[in-house]
C-alpha cells in the first residue's frame, strides 16, 4: 500500500494561536541555520580570541631576537661629601689646592644588547609557538564543526516538535468530529452513553497531548533563537522538505580511512606534540652559554669635580649559568614527560575517533532500519484502522478497539516522520566523526 504522508506540514504548525502578532516569523533552511549558528556562536568568539592569543605569543617569541635596550639615570643630592683626590700634582711644592665642594651628582646610562647565540632557545621557542598557533586554529575549526552539528540537531529537533504539533492537531480535529458524530448517535439511542464518554475522553487526552507538544515546540524554538543569535520572539519555520534530503553514504572503511587524516582535533594534537618536542629542545638549550653583542653610552656630571660625555662602548658579552648543569636535568625530564603525555593522548584519541566512526555508522544504519520499519508500520496501522473502523460501524468491534487503532495510526505516522528527521542528524554525525563535515565559513 502506497504511503501517503504530508510533507507540507511545518508552515501551518509553526503558528500557534497563543503567539503574539508582533512576533517575527522567519523561514530557514538547514544550511542557513548552520551559517547563522556559526556566525553568532559565542563559543567561536572564544576560539577566535584563543587564536589571537596564540599568535601574540608567536610575536613575543620572535621579538626575543630584537635588541634589548635599557636607559637609566639618577640625580643624587649629597650631604657634606668628603672628597680626597689622590691624583699627583703636576707642579712643585706650594700651597695645596683645596678639595672641591660636591653636593650633587647626575648620571645617565644607555645599554643595548643583541643576542648572537642562546643555545637555540629563541629559535626553538619561535617554532614551538608557531606549532601551538596552528593547533589553536585547528581547535577553532573543530569547535566550528561542533557548533554546526549543534545547529543541525537543534534545527531537526524544532522540525520534529513542529511535526508533532501538526499531527496531534490533525488527530484532534478527527477525534472531535468523530465525538460529534457519536453524540448524534447517542441522542438517537443508537449508542451507549459510556461509549460516547470514551470518545470524549480521547478528545481531552489529545488536547493535553497537544498542549505538551506546543510547549515542546516553543521551547525548541527559543533554544534555536538563542543558538542562532536571533531575538527570543522570532518564530523559526524549518524547511518542510528536510526529510527528503538525499543522503549518500559510503562503506564504513572509507570513513575510517579518512577520519585520522581529516579530523581537525587529530591534526591539532599532532602539532601540539611537535610543539612539546621543540619546547624540549629549547629547555636543553639552557645548558649552553649565551653570547650577546653589547653597546652603551654613559654620561655623568658632578659639579665642581668632573663631567663625562661621549663615553660610548661596544663589545661582546658572554654569560653562562654553571648551575644549569645540574638544575636543568629536572626541566628536561619535565619536558620529556610532557611529550610522552601528549603521545599517549594521541594514541587514545586515535582509538576514540575510530570508535566514534563505528558508532556513528551503526547509528545511521539503525536510523535507516527504523525508517523501513516505520514505513511498514504505517501501512499496517492504516489497514488495521480501516478494518477496525468497518467492524465498529457494523457493531463487530468496541469503541475501545477503534480508539486504540486510531492511536496506533497516529503513532505510526509520527514515528515515520521522526525517523526520517533523525536520519539527517545521524548522517551529519557520521560526517563529523569522519572529518568530512565542512561547515560554512
Amino acid at each position: 500500500m502506497k504511503i501517503k504522508i504530508k510533507y507540507t506540514m511545518i508552515a501551518a504548525a509553526m503558528v500557534i494561536a497563543t503567539c503574539s502578532l508582533a512576533q517575527e516569523q522567519r523561514s530557514l533552511s538547514l544550511t542557513e541555520a548552520v551559517e547563522l549558528g556559526i556566525k553568532n556562536s559565542k563559543q567561536l568568539k572564544i576560539s577566535r580570541a584563543k587564536i589571537d592569543e596564540s599568535y601574540a605569543l608567536v610575536k613575543q617569541s620572535e621579538q626575543k631576537r630584537l635588541p634589548d635596550v635599557s636607559l637609566s639615570g639618577s640625580y643624587l643630592r649629597l650631604a657634606n661629601a668628603d672628597i680626597d683626590l689622590k691624583s699627583k700634582s703636576s707642579g712643585g711644592g706650594g700651597a695645596s689646592t683645596p678639595a672641591p665642594k660636591v653636593n650633587q651628582a647626575m648620571y645617565g646610562i644607555l645599554n643595548a644588547g643583541i643576542p648572537l647565540f642562546a643555545g637555540g632557545r629563541i629559535r626553538y621557542g619561535i617554532e614551538s609557538a608557531r606549532f601551538l598557533a596552528k593547533a589553536a586554529e585547528l581547535d577553532a575549526e573543530n569547535d566550528k564543526e561542533e557548533v554546526a552539528q549543534n545547529a543541525v540537531e537543534a534545527y531537526v529537533n524544532l522540525f520534529k516538535a513542529g511535526a508533532a504539533v501538526r499531527l496531534v492537531k490533525e488527530n484532534l480535529e478527527e477525534a472531535k468530529q468523530w465525538a460529534k458524530d457519536l453524540s448524534n448517535l447517542e441522542k438517537n439511542g443508537m449508542l451507549a452513553r459510556n461509549d460516547l464518554l470514551k470518545a470524549e475522553l480521547q478528545v481531552s487526552n489529545i488536547e493535553l497531548a497537544l498542549s505538551d507538544a506546543e510547549n515542546n515546540w516553543q521551547l525548541a524554538n527559543v533554544n534555536m533563537d538563542l543558538l542562532l543569535g536571533l531575538p527570543d520572539k522570532t518564530i523559526i519555520v524549518p524547511d518542510s522538505n528536510l526529510v527528503n534530503l538525499q543522503l549518500a553514504v559510503k562503506p564504513l572503511d572509507d570513513y575510517l580511512q579518512t577520519s585520522l587524516s581529516n579530523r581537525k582535533d587529530i591534526v591539532a594534537i599532532d602539532l601540539k606534540k611537535e610543539a612539546a618536542e621543540t619546547g624540549m629542545k629549547a629547555v636543553k638549550g639552557e645548558m649552553f652559554p649565551s653570547v650577546q653583542l653589547t653597546g652603551g653610552y654613559i654620561a655623568a656630571d658632578i659639579p665642581n669635580m668632573v663631567t663625562i660625555t661621549n663615553a660610548a662602548n661596544i663589545g661582546v658579552g658572554l654569560s653562562y649559568s654553571i648551575g644549569s648543569l645540574w638544575k636543568n636535568k629536572a626541566k628536561v625530564k619535565e619536558a620529556e614527560a610532557r611529550v610522552n603525555q601528549i603521545a599517549a593522548t594521541q594514541e587514545l584519541m586515535n582509538d576514540r575517533v575510530r570508535l566514534e566512526v563505528h558508532k556513528a555508522y551503526l547509528d545511521y544504519s539503525s536510523s535507516q532500519k527504523k525508517i523501513e520499519v516505520s514505513a511498514k508500520a504505517i501501512e499496517q496501522a492504516n489497514e488495521n484502522f480501516r478494518i477496525v473502523n468497518n467492524k465498529f460501524n457494523n457493531s463487530l468491534a468496541t469503541i475501545t478497539d477503534r480508539l486504540d487503532a486510531n492511536l496506533a495510526k497516529l503513532q505510526a505516522e509520527l514515528n515515520y516522520v521522526l525517523a526520517r528527521a533523525d536520519a539527517i542528524v545521524a548522517y551529519k554525525q557520521l560526517l563529523q566523526a569522519a572529518g568530512q563535515n565542512q561547515p560554512t565559513k
